[in-house]
C-alpha cells in the first residue's frame, strides 16, 4: 500500500510541477475545441498578467514540496486552493472535464488525511 500511495502522489505532484512549468514556458498545446465561456475565462486570466505566473508558480512549489514527504504536508496547502479552482472551474464550466479535478481532489484528500497529525494545530 506504501508504494501505491508514493507513486499515486508522486504523479500528482509530477502533473501539476508540469502545468506550472507549462505556464512559463508554454510548451503544451492549448486545445482547440474547448467550450466558449471556458475560452472567456482563459481570455480573463491572461488580461490579469500577475496571475498565471502566480497560478504557475503556485503549482511548481506545491508539487516539488509534495514530492518530498517532509515538506507534503506544506505542498498540500499550497495545492489546494489551485485544485479548489480548477474544480470549480470544471463543475462550471466545462462539465465534460469534471473527472480528472474529482480524481485529483480525491486524491488530496488522501494526502491530508495521511499527514493530519501535521494539520490538528492548525484546527485547534
Amino acid at each position: 500500500m506504501k508504494i501505491v500511495k508514493t507513486i499515486l502522489f508522486s504523479l500528482f505532484a509530477l502533473l501539476f510541477i508540469n502545468a506550472g512549468l507549462d505556464k512559463f514556458f508554454h510548451y503544451m498545446p492549448m486545445p482547440t475545441n474547448i467550450p466558449v465561456e471556458q475560452g472567456k475565462d482563459f481570455a480573463a486570466f491572461t488580461e490579469i498578467s500577475w496571475l498565471m505566473p502566480l497560478v504557475g508558480f503556485a503549482e511548481l512549489v506545491g508539487g516539488i514540496l509534495i514530492i518530498i514527504p517532509r515538506f507534503r504536508a506544506l505542498g498540500v496547502l499550497v495545492i489546494f486552493p489551485v485544485l479548489i479552482g480548477i474544480t470549480l472551474i470544471a463543475c462550471t464550466v466545462a462539465q465534460e472535464m469534471i473527472f480528472l479535478p474529482i480524481v485529483l481532489l480525491i486524491i488530496l484528500i488522501w494526502m491530508i488525511f495521511d499527514n493530519k497529525q501535521k494539520f490538528l494545530p492548525l484546527v485547534k
